[in-house]
């Protein structure tokens, strides 16, 4: 199966969801001119880290980005991978990302499990507890969120069950902008699988972002990498490409578990 798509790597209005409503339209729009099958957005793409506030300007049970995305899927004919929002459910706010199918449907919704501590987001929100797995188009994907990929059991928890490429959504900052790089490259050759990472640029009152969103195929070789500023990154990815890897190096028929407690 193969897929084109297109990573909007944007600056982020801090605290300001009616703004970013508005440019992440008009970016899709611009992405959409050209075929494509799946766009990416980045990590709270809706409000930026304005953690202290969430409780005024997060979305009640995501029903506001829900609705938005749902139609520009529906306009546009084209996956939304829904990069991640502050989401009210009530029981506190969490760190969403939100898949909408070009059919207008929501195929998958994930909460952040790794809460960074660095950036207080365990202060100001709930850690999820779902997978991250999720069906597209017959293929099996994985969603995760910026620090999850510092977790690599959590990401092979997911390849093990059969996922072919990895998506990740980010406000990864720029002083570890190295580790960004090295992560997304480790991850995608442990798990022979295509890792397509969507960062943002830009800058909060507290931190600058390291951009670089990246697309890397299942051998670890970059196919796509954006600059430090705002763009849309395309690329194309071909999924028999991890099955030949995984057939050339057999590691996921290697592993021996049991021994790994």
């Amino acid at each position: 199966m193969k897929f084109r798509i297109r990573l909007i790597q944007m600056d982020i209005a801090f605290g300001k969801p009616e703004d970013n409503f508005k440019q992440v339209e008009e970016k899709i729009a611009a992405a959409c001119k050209e075929n494509c099958d799946i766009i990416v957005l980045p990590e709270l793409w809706s409000t930026g880290y304005d953690l202290t506030r969430l409780l005024a300007i997060a979305d009640k049970h995501a029903k506001s980005t829900i609705s938005f995305l749902k139609e520009l899927a529906l306009k546009h004919q084209v996956h939304i991978v829904g990069g991640s929002i502050a989401n009210n459910k009530g029981n506190g706010i969490y760190n969403s990302l939100i898949v909408i199918d070009k059919s207008g449907e929501v195929i998958h919704e994930y909460d952040k499990l790794h809460l960074f501590q660095l950036m207080d987001e365990h202060l100001y929100l709930k850690s999820g507890t779902s997978s991250g797995l999720f069906s597209l188009e017959n293929s099996t994907f994985a969603s995760m969120i910026c620090y999850d990929i510092r977790f690599p059991e959590w990401i092979r928890a997911h390849t093990t069950k059969g996922a072919e490429a990895i998506f990740v959504v980010a406000e990864w900052p720029k002083p570890r902008l190295a580790h960004w790089k090295s992560l997304l490259i480790a991850r995608a050759i442990e798990n022979q699988c295509y890792v397509i990472a969507c960062n943002r640029v830009g800058a909060d009152p507290d931190n600058i972002f390291a951009g670089h969103s990246m697309v890397i195929d299942p051998w670890g070789e970059i196919v796509a990498e954006a600059g430090e500023i705002e763009e849309i990154l395309s690329a194309a990815i071909d999924l028999e490409k991890v099955t030949e890897v995984r057939k050339t190096i057999p590691i996921f028929a290697d592993r021996k578990p049991e021994y790994y407690q």
